[in-house]
């Protein structure tokens, strides 16, 4: 069975949230337009079905109605994609390349009624969401760019026979995104498959395991990018500002919702002191409120309920023995309107170790947890003491140490004086727990298509029989 498609229809409710919702945007945004799109063109779901609310994270009032999708809306997707596949895939590289590069235009050009859409569906800045717009578009170029590329290869073999290669597409795939990134996750995993030309149809998360053990029935390969619980090693002779800065891009992000984020943050002892007193002061000022002015650093988290977990887990940290530099507590904006949103501060915790449950579990919040050590041997070993290992990162001004520590890193993603930046042109993926596969650049587009060898002989057959 495919995992659930949640298909949304922008419908406000009646009456007073109707124009309470429509208020929330800036006026570029038409909210009564159905997004579904089926069939070639967009409608709302005729099916009655039981709605469930979607809550704006910024206030906490109803936005919209969910329609879940049954067997039969999935089935079509699955139809359409098929169907799409047919001629797609028969075209040229620079047929595909064109209708791309296409597609980016347009992405370009109502760059900000996109990122209003994310701000209002997930609670993150504006000025982050016009950064993953930004995200999108630039991997559906560079995989416009990639498209008329693929190519095969060409081996001589005696008496003048010889073969070839072949990259085909895969057929329709199926991409499963998350709420944290939603319309750069679609161009991550969209690009690389129009790119080979494969037909698409795209659900909701579901986790990674559950994924794989369906795919298995069929035989099906899977590609997956999952959590993380990264190490970010701050070693004494760092630049103490870029330090704090890669901190803080490694935890607040998104409002700490990012699978790649160096929460467990490693800081040589002679460091700790001058390192906490900084970045306590950055995390302070950070500006909490309306993610869509312009000011504001750190918007809502996606829930209530997720608001809830992550202050229950700076909860334990306290019951563990950690220290609450600052933070970790629910936060209300002054302006009214946002009384309802699901707000806190963000977090520091001093005084960590490896065993509490803040820094062995994936929050993905705004939690910072900082440890200390003393040597390079013991936090390469507490650092790779995780089941996961998506990312990490390292700040040093001694360039044969950093390489020398990245290279024994267990993370499939790692940075040298610097963090979460993740352009589309790098493979980003993680080892263990964190999955298999990359996205973006090259290699990923071994993930989306299949290889074809094949034998050409052009003498007699030299037969046995």
């Amino acid at each position: 069975m495919l995992p659930r498609l949640a298909a949304f229809s922008r419908r406000p409710p009646a009456g007073p949230l109707a124009a309470a919702a429509r208020s929330l945007f800036s006026g570029s945004v038409n909210i009564d337009t159905p997004l579904n799109y089926w069939a070639g063109k967009r409608r709302t779901i005729q099916e009655k079905w039981t709605t469930e609310n979607v809550y704006e994270p910024a206030t906490g009032r109803v936005l919209c109605q969910l329609e879940p999708c049954g067997a039969a809306q999935v089935d079509q997707a699955v139809m359409a994609a098929k169907l799409a596949f047919g001629p797609w895939s028969q075209m040229s590289g620079m047929e595909r390349a064109r209708i791309m590069i296409e597609a980016a235009h347009i992405i370009e050009s109502r760059r900000e009624e996109i990122a209003e859409l994310e701000v209002v569906n997930n609670g993150k800045t504006i000025t982050e969401a016009r950064l993953d717009v930004d995200s999108a578009r630039m991997c559906i170029e560079y995989y416009a760019g990639v498209a008329s590329t693929l190519a095969g290869q060409h081996v001589q073999l005696p008496g003048g026979s010889f073969a070839y290669t072949r990259r085909e597409p895969l057929g329709v795939c199926v991409g499963i995104g998350a709420w944290n990134y939603p319309f750069q996750i679609v161009a991550w995993k969209s690009a690389p498959a129009l790119a080979c030309g494969e037909g698409r149809s795209s659900s909701t998360a579901d986790n990674g395991s559950k994924i794989m053990e369906m795919a298995s029935k069929g035989v099906k390969p899977v590609t997956l990018e999952l959590g993380g619980k990264s190490p970010l090693i701050i070693f004494q002779d760092s630049d103490v500002e870029n330090a704090v800065r890669g901190a803080l891009m490694a935890n607040f992000l998104s409002q700490g919702q990012v699978c790649s984020n160096g929460t467990r943050v490693f800081v040589q002892r002679e460091m700790v002191p001058e390192f906490v007193e900084e970045v306590v002061r950055r995390t302070k000022a950070i500006a909490i409120g309306d993610p869509l002015l312009e000011s504001t650093r750190m918007g809502a988290l996606v829930s209530r309920p997720h608001l809830d977990k992550v202050l229950s887990f700076v909860d334990q940290a306290k019951k563990e023995g950690a220290t609450v530099l600052c933070g970790g507590e629910p936060f209300v904006p002054s302006d009214p309107k946002l009384s309802g949103g699901y707000y806190m501060t963000p977090c520091v915790l001093g005084n960590c170790t490896d065993a509490m449950t803040c820094v062995r579990e994936e929050i993905f919040g705004p939690v910072m947890s900082v440890l200390s050590f003393e040597t390079e041997e013991e936090v390469l070993r507490r650092a790779n003491d995780t089941t996961m290992g998506l990312a990490a990162g390292v700040f040093t001004r001694d360039v044969k140490r950093a390489h020398r520590v990245v290279q024994q890193l267990n993370a499939g993603s790692c940075f040298i004086n610097n963090y979460n930046i993740t352009p589309v042109e790098v493979p980003f993926g993680g080892y263990k727990m964190s999955g298999i596969g990359r996205e973006n650049g090259q290699v990923t587009i071994e993930h989306y298509t299949q290889l074809k060898t094949v034998f050409v002989e052009m003498g007699d057959v030299d037969s046995l029989f």
